[in-house]
């Protein structure tokens, strides 16, 4: 029987003894998941969520508890945790990445009141990965994920782990705790409901069979079938133990990435598990639904959790969507003494145990991230990782070439692309052994910071990097794949980021909004129409009035565009210089058409000309023609007296049109010959407030939930406003409160909130006031019954 313990625990900044017996005052009421600190959104340091507190909760013992045990699990405490019962010690747990299990069996008064206190150290002084030295991401302690009991008989289940292959074939370990001689274990595989293969063993067997007609788990089908196993004495159930499985073959080789024996090149990001304001401290909702702006916002088929294992609820919804996962153990570039050591071998048990039956995970990671080469360490954490889980493959994430490998995958950070070199290095100039699979984890991120108000060009730059990588790695046969750095923006250390204690290295800001290079992501997908333009089209964005280069990033196959109704030109995917992509950006350099042929007295290789220049001028300004440009200038000159005045006069005619009419320009994406996405870029004439919400539907049952506003300010044809800075008033009507300040800033048009719910059910409202007036109501529904279907018994 499991019991949710997230409501309603008693917090201290300060941990006392007298805490133990809840005799010390000035304790606070919270809900779990929780944050020990809330931050600032940017300009904090790293010492406010560093501390030793407390968290304490009084449970009942009711006499039917009497001969059971009792286990208080927690999903995660960030970083050293000791676990007491009405003032006893009974554990401790080193990791703040992990789950742990503490049994209170012994220690608890049945039939009176039993109180619990968790003492937790969340300082970065701790022995203990990832500490002892820097690290790129903001550390953030509490009991940041769901806390609850199980009640079990003496004999019980202890762990299952199934093993399903591609074929149907189902081989299992299943561990028993207690003396369950007499029972018997019956295994079953179900299809929604339905139950589709049995198998009935004595205890201390582990089952093996063969499940008929299976479906296949992949990144398309992401089929998931249920496993359940149930213990039964005389026909009583015992214990019963359920998790979800995919049927699939999944094979790192020396050309590549195999799933279920089709090659698939491997389009990933990485992500860290943090938010504004709360850190890691969000409930599974909002940790699930990154998982959707990954799939179905960022067309990515993987991601890689860095540096940590990362929520259950996360990776539950890869598995959902068939989103691949490389999850690796706690860590960044420093190893520390043994028990430093020691620590990271039990975090790769921690990791494998906890985590290996879901079929989304492809990898595990078994080295700390950018660490120098450990031979004794990494040959432990490799054997390790392959004693508990013989059915994947292990990696571990290098900065350096040629290191010592033990694993099974030479998985690289990449960061040569510097904008105008090559994309990705080559395999052979690597990895030390051609034999084995070769994954790019990293590329980009520091190599240029982008915030969402840059520079039309900076965006644009950080977009084609990425598509330049992504092209390169596309080109290359024998390289696995890559995760770009990164999905979202995120908290650093003083060590990094821009000064504000944000690394701006992500394809999206902190609310997970968009930039330009996230498109380029997005683009690669199947599932919708996707159509992005990476310029507003005003000429006074840019230096010298040139508009630069103009890309579309869509997976159509062509894009015309039209100027103020008026069709000008069709640029096609088949000549983009993006060779490798399935949906590469499609460049369009012709914004003139046949205007000048149409309105000027002019000879056929006169309009030519004049078109060729005023469109790379355009790009490039007058002063870096070249040559072949000059000397169609030079012709035009000596053939048609054409001046210098001449040539500004059309350019401002046919390019800027200053003093001239507003000029709109129309895009539409053109898939098998029909329209299927239209962008308009004009004038700003009017501005307006979007907000849109993760989800609208909220359960308050075994825990609080939340939901992400993605918030922005947008002119009349919907594109966001890269240079809006204000404020929108936030307030909450119902049974919602936000989590966060009660002004959210808008940085660059963008930005967002978080509500959550607060212990009952019924209507909710978020309403939004920007500083031009206008008003939005975001309604919520909330009820207090669980949206998750658990069966226990």
């Amino acid at each position: 029987m499991r019991i949710d313990l997230n409501k309603n625990w008693s917090f201290t900044e300060k941990f006392t003894e007298p805490f133990l017996a809840g005799d010390s005052g000035g304790e606070t009421s919270v809900d779990l998941p929780h944050t020990c600190k809330q931050t600032p959104f940017d300009y904090f340091d790293e010492s406010i969520y560093q501390m030793v507190c407390g968290y304490a909760k009084t449970i009942e013992a009711p006499p039917e508890w009497a001969g059971k045990r009792v286990f208080l699990c927690i999903g995660a405490a960030a970083h050293f945790a000791e676990v007491f019962l009405n003032g006893k010690k009974l554990s401790e747990h080193r990791s703040g990445y992990t789950a742990f299990k503490t049994e209170l069996t012994d220690a608890l008064e049945i039939g009176k009141e039993n109180r619990i206190a968790i003492r937790l150290d969340t300082c970065e002084t701790l022995n203990q990965p990832p500490f002892g030295f820097v690290i790129d991401y903001m550390t953030y302690g509490g009991l940041y994920r769901e806390v609850w009991l199980e009640v079990k008989e003496q004999c019980f289940i202890e762990d299952v782990f199934v093993k399903p292959e591609g074929s149907g074939r189902i081989s299992t370990d299943i561990t028993l705790a207690g003396d369950c001689s007499g029972m018997t274990l019956k295994s079953s595989v179900l299809d929604g409901e339905k139950v589709i293969a049995e198998v009935v063993t004595a205890p201390g067997g582990n089952p093996e069979f063969t499940v008929p007609a299976i479906e296949k788990w992949s990144v398309s089908n992401p089929k998931l079938y249920t496993f359940r196993s149930v213990l039964e004495e005389n026909g009583r159930i015992i214990d019963s133990f359920e998790t979800r499985i995919g049927f699939r073959d999944v094979s790192f080789r020396q050309d590549g990435f195999y799933l279920n024996g089709e090659k698939l090149k491997i389009r990933g990001l990485n992500r860290h598990q943090s938010y504004p304001y709360v850190g890691y401290a969000m409930p599974a909702g909002v940790q699930r639904f990154d998982a959707d702006i990954l799939k179905k916002e960022l067309g990515c088929n993987a991601v890689r959790t860095s540096h940590y294992p990362q929520s259950q609820a996360f990776i539950d919804r890869c598995d959902e969507l068939g989103l691949l996962v490389f999850t690796e153990i706690p860590g960044w570039q420093h190893i520390g003494d043994e028990d430093w050591k020691k620590q990271a071998l039990e975090n790769v048990r921690e990791m494998i145990l906890q985590y290996r039956n879901h079929p989304s995970i492809i990898l595990w990671g078994v080295r700390i991230n950018e660490s120098r080469d450990d031979d004794d360490l990494y040959q432990k954490t490799n054997a390790l990782a392959h004693s508990l889980d013989p059915t994947r493959q292990t990696g571990g994430v290098r900065c350096h070439k040629k290191s010592h490998l033990f694993e099974d995958v030479y998985t690289y950070n990449d960061f040569v692309h510097e904008g105008d070199n090559k994309g990705c290095e080559k395999k052979k100039d690597v990895t030390p052994d051609m034999n084995k699979a070769y994954l790019i984890t990293e590329y980009n991120g520091h190599m240029f910071p982008t915030k969402n108000y840059d520079c039309e060009e900076h965006r644009l730059e950080h977009a084609l990097r990425h598509a330049n990588v992504l092209d390169a790695v596309a080109a290359e046969n024998d390289i696995a794949g890559s995760f770009g750095w990164c999905m979202f923006d995120y908290n650093t250390h003083r060590d990094f980021g821009s000064g504000d204690r944000i690394c701006y290295h992500g394809v999206t800001d902190m609310f997970r909004n968009k930039k330009l290079a996230a498109e380029v992501y997005d683009s690669q997908q199947e599932g919708q129409d996707v159509l992005e333009v990476s310029s507003l089209m005003d000429i006074g964005e840019h230096p010298a009035a040139n508009r630069g280069r103009l890309f579309a990033f869509t997976n159509a196959d062509s894009v015309r565009m039209y100027k103020n109704g008026r069709f000008i030109s069709e640029a096609f995917a088949k000549d983009s210089p993006y060779k490798h992509l399935a949906h590469p950006p499609i460049e369009i350099t012709d914004f003139i058409g046949d205007q000048i042929e149409k309105n000027e007295n002019f000879k056929p290789k006169q309009a030519k000309y004049v078109k060729d220049l005023i469109n790379y001028s355009s790009q490039h300004g007058f002063s870096h023609l070249k040559k072949k440009h000059i000397a169609e200038a030079g012709w035009l000159m000596l053939r048609y007296r054409m001046s210098f005045s001449d040539a500004y006069a059309l350019y401002g005619k046919y390019n800027s049109n200053w003093g001239d009419e507003a000029t709109e320009y129309r895009f539409e994406a053109v898939k098998n010959g029909k329209v299927v996405k239209t962008a308009v870029k004009s004038p700003v004439l009017s501005i307006h407030l979007n907000a849109e919400a993760s989800s609208t539907e909220l359960s308050d049952a075994e825990a609080y939930d939340a939901a992400l506003v993605r918030i922005s300010m947008r002119d009349q044809n919907g594109n966001v406003l890269p240079f809006y800075h204000g404020g929108v008033k936030l307030e909450t009507e119902g049974p919602i409160a936000l989590i966060g300040p009660e002004i959210a800033m808008l940085r660059g048009g963008t930005g967002g909130t978080f509500v959550r719910t607060v212990g009952k059910g019924g209507e909710a409202a978020l309403v939004l006031t920007a500083e031009n007036g206008e008003k939005l109501r975001l309604e919520f529904n909330v009820t207090a019954e669980s949206r998750d279907v658990k069966t226990e018994y």
